[in-house]
């Protein structure tokens, strides 16, 4: 059955790619049943089970763990609402506007960390010196 694409309106072919995507999921579903039924007609003609077969694979989530997976501690803390954020990743605005303020450093913002209230750095403009014109010879 070959279909005429060029003749379809939007719509029509909105319905037939629809269509299609519905009819894929089913055939890989069945597709997936099929192969998991012949995997498990092996399994029991040997006498195994999966995790004999592929340990790491098998339904024990507890003997497999991946590395770098879960939360970090927490590193700083907002002291007006409480939020924290670990340092990785981009900073929450909070961090950032918080730098901007005068006196505030990221240690300062630490937890755990004694928060001293120090005066504001003074900034202080550094003059260049003016270069002494050239001598004629």
């Amino acid at each position: 059955m070959a279909i005429d694409l060029k003749n379809l309106s939007p719509k029509e072919l909105q319905a037939l790619i629809a269509g299609a995507e519905a009819q894929m999921q089913e055939a890989r579903a069945t597709q997936v049943r099929t192969v998991r039924e012949k995997i498990d007609a092996m399994l029991k003609s040997a006498g195994l089970t999966i995790n004999e077969v592929y340990p790491s694979r098998g339904g024990d989530k507890k003997a497999t763990s991946k590395k770098g997976t879960g939360s970090v501690a927490p590193k700083y803390r907002n002291p007006d609402s409480g939020e924290t954020w670990s340092g990785r990743g981009r900073q929450p605005l909070w961090f950032a506007k918080a730098l901007r303020k005068s006196g505030v450093t990221a240690e300062s913002l630490l937890i755990g960390a004694v928060a001293k209230k120090s005066a504001p750095a003074k900034k202080t403009l550094v003059k260049k010196a003016k270069k002494a014109p050239a001598k004629k010879a």
